[in-house]
């Protein structure tokens, strides 16, 4: 039998993919067992994504709508455990490994399509999102086939380069209902059509019509939600930014390129770094290079900014992880740096079981010092049991309480879900927002207002007492003080302080600052 002369780079490709397919599935089924294996609870984030898929919307507060749809299809079909929570996270972190293969298969060959999903799917970044439900998987998915359709485009020929149109602003629509930083992949579009002629020749009249259509239309019910709710998510991302915070940071700024090593992994992102700057000096940039430098390098300038000027999370930069990873492998496979890309990916390997093995028996973060790092995954069951035990004996023995008001978000989201099958019977308290400033700061400050009706006899739960004096002077009559313990290690515990407030009838908040005035300390 004799070959044809393309044959053999078919094979080839065909077999990086099955490689693929093989190894990401091989991770997925492991992450979907230490997700149902794991002790550790939700989030406080997390609980508020659950929240809110309890009604679905097409907005809320601080977040676009499609975290919550994803819980609400995940726990429809198996209910509201914390596994079937956090279920979407692993799966679409799966799908987007595969498509990050298919890009690089276009650009770069078979090998650099495995290469690329293997650099992806053992990001530490992705890494830990495979472990919780946040708005960065689906983002990164939505992203990655807007990526995957642009690609395409450059081959497509009417009538199918009108569905690829299409296809990609629906996509990319999907992507701003996921997190408001797939705006960074717009501008990527339109920077890589103004700085390269073969990235206009993608387009025609019709395609361009196609693609913003389906876009807009894809959006267009968000946009509608924001619009009546006085754009309260578009709000919340730009507070984030904190400009008014302290300017010209330098430490901030070092803190986060040194952060991408860690979440993007040292030898991608060095890599990613390195190789743009070099390439870009000595002007060899090759056209799959600039595509993808299109869309990686923006979010990580401009979040780069950000820190400079004011303050910026690790995670702010993950729109780069898609185009990053396929840029890092194509780079090293082109260089013949394979031992590069091994110890690379082995080293992510390592870290990526250390984190299994944490979440399955979270005393193996205890045993090396990372227990600090999981103080937020857990003890939440255990406060909101108590703050139930101090409810049924304010009930039964003292004439019961108008509501259950907390002074932060984090307990009330808690307290929404692991409380869920107490607060939600007929006849229990209703759970309330204690609003420290004049105007509403989240979602249940919102929704769920402390006021006069439901302040009459209310139990109030401080998370570590911090704000007990400015409750106690918004409020007649306190007393009945308890303080509980939870035992989050050997360390560390959770501190919160339940009593009892009558007659609610909250201090004038400062016109300019929008806070309670200061308690008089005794």
């Amino acid at each position: 039998m004799t070959l044809q002369p393309d044959s053999a780079p078919k094979i080839a490709e065909i077999r990086a993919w099955r490689l693929t397919l093989l190894m990401v599935a091989g991770l997925t089924a492991l992450r979907l067992a230490a997700l149902f294996a794991t002790p550790l609870e939700l989030y406080p984030d997390e609980a508020q994504y659950w929240l809110w898929s309890r009604e679905l919307a097409f907005g809320y507060f601080s977040k676009p709508p499609m975290i919550a749809w994803l819980i609400w299809l995940t726990t429809t079909i198996g209910g509201d455990s914390e596994a079937w929570v956090r279920l979407s996270a692993p799966l679409l972190h799966g799908a987007t490994a595969l498509v990050v293969h298919r890009i690089a298969r276009r650009l770069h060959g078979g090998w650099a399509g495995l290469a690329a999903a293997a650099i992806y799917s053992l990001m530490p970044g992705v890494v830990l999102s495979s472990g919780l439900v946040a708005t960065d998987a689906p983002l990164l998915f939505f992203l990655s086939l807007t990526i995957w359709a642009y690609v395409d485009l450059a081959d497509a020929y009417a009538p199918r380069r009108y569905f690829v149109a299409a296809g990609m602003g629906v996509a990319l629509g999907l992507a701003f209902l996921s997190k408001y930083a797939a705006i960074y992949a717009l501008g990527s579009i339109v920077l890589h059509a103004l700085i390269s002629r073969e990235a206009r020749h993608r387009w025609c009249p019709a395609a361009i019509v196609l693609f913003a259509f389906a876009f807009v239309l894809t959006l267009a019910p968000n946009f509608a939600w924001n619009a009546s709710h006085h754009f309260s998510t578009v709000k919340h991302t730009a507070s984030n930014a904190n400009w008014g915070a302290q300017l010209f940071n330098v430490r901030e700024l070092s803190e986060f390129v040194l952060s991408q090593f860690a979440v993007f992994g040292p030898v991608p992102f060095g890599v990613l770094l390195g190789g743009a700057i070099w390439l870009g000096v000595k002007r060899r940039i090759q056209s799959p290079d600039l595509l993808l430098l299109c869309f990686s390098a923006p979010p990580l300038i401009i979040v780069a900014g950000e820190a400079f000027v004011s303050r910026a999370n690790a995670n702010w930069a993950g729109a780069a992880f898609v185009a990053g990873s396929v840029l890092a492998a194509g780079w090293l496979l082109r260089w013949n740096a394979r031992r590069w890309l091994i110890g690379g990916l082995t080293l992510q390997a390592l870290f990526a079981a250390f984190f299994v093995i944490c979440m399955v028996n979270p005393r193996a973060a205890d045993a090396v010092g990372l227990s600090n790092g999981f103080k937020r995954v857990r003890g939440w069951d255990q406060t909101v049991q108590a703050i139930i035990e101090r409810t049924r004996e304010e009930q039964a023995l003292r004439g019961g309480v108008s509501a259950v008001a907390m002074d932060d978000r984090f307990l009330y989201n808690a307290a929404a879900y692991y409380g869920r099958d107490y607060f939600g019977q007929p006849g229990a308290p209703p759970l309330r927002m204690w609003v420290h400033e004049a105007s509403p700061q989240n979602q249940a400050e919102t929704e769920a207002p402390l006021n006069a009706a439901y302040g009459r006899r209310a139990l109030i739960v401080s998370l570590e007492g911090g704000y007990r004096p400015e409750i106690e002077q918004d409020f007649k009559a306190t007393s009945g003080l308890q303080i509980s313990r939870v035992r989050l290690d050997k360390k560390r515990a959770r501190r919160i302080d339940l009593f009892i407030a009558e007659g609610f009838a909250p201090l004038p908040r400062d016109p300019v600052t929008g806070l309670p005035p200061k308690p008089k300390r005794q």
